[in-house]
């Protein structure tokens, strides 16, 4: 069986539907679940572009209440950072660890996020 090489792509704009949701469709496409040729242990030729990053929809407190952590592996450097705190300084972030989150965790995962491009305003 030969393998498509034509690229899909799919356009979402981050400002019509919440965090949660937006990061579910993305990664059903990313892994290629919708193709009747999907594969798991495959990388389909897929693109997905989401726009609107700066405007992400989160419901509920969370914008005071979810927290985003980074640590550099010594110890006391835990950094904490809130969903407000996030969208004002890199809000490309947010959709990324969401997505991130969704994918399998194995070597696919580093691929597949290449596919995923995020853009804070429309789409260049």
């Amino acid at each position: 069986m030969q393998r498509s090489l034509v690229v899909e792509t799919h356009t979402f704009d981050a400002s019509r539907e919440p965090l949660g949701r937006l990061a579910t469709k993305v990664a059903v496409l990313l892994m290629g679940k919708h193709r009747p040729s999907f594969q798991r242990h495959q990388k389909q030729p897929v693109r997905v572009v989401v726009t609107r990053s700066d405007a992400v929809m989160l419901t509920g407190r969370k914008e005071q209440q979810k927290m985003y952590r980074r640590h550099s592996g010594y110890v006391g450097h835990l950094k904490e950072f809130t969903a407000d705190w996030m969208r004002e300084h890199d809000s490309r972030v947010m959709i990324r660890e969401a997505v991130s989150g969704m994918l399998p965790k194995n070597r696919l995962r580093k691929q597949l996020m290449k596919q995923l491009e995020i853009h804070k305003g429309d789409a260049k």
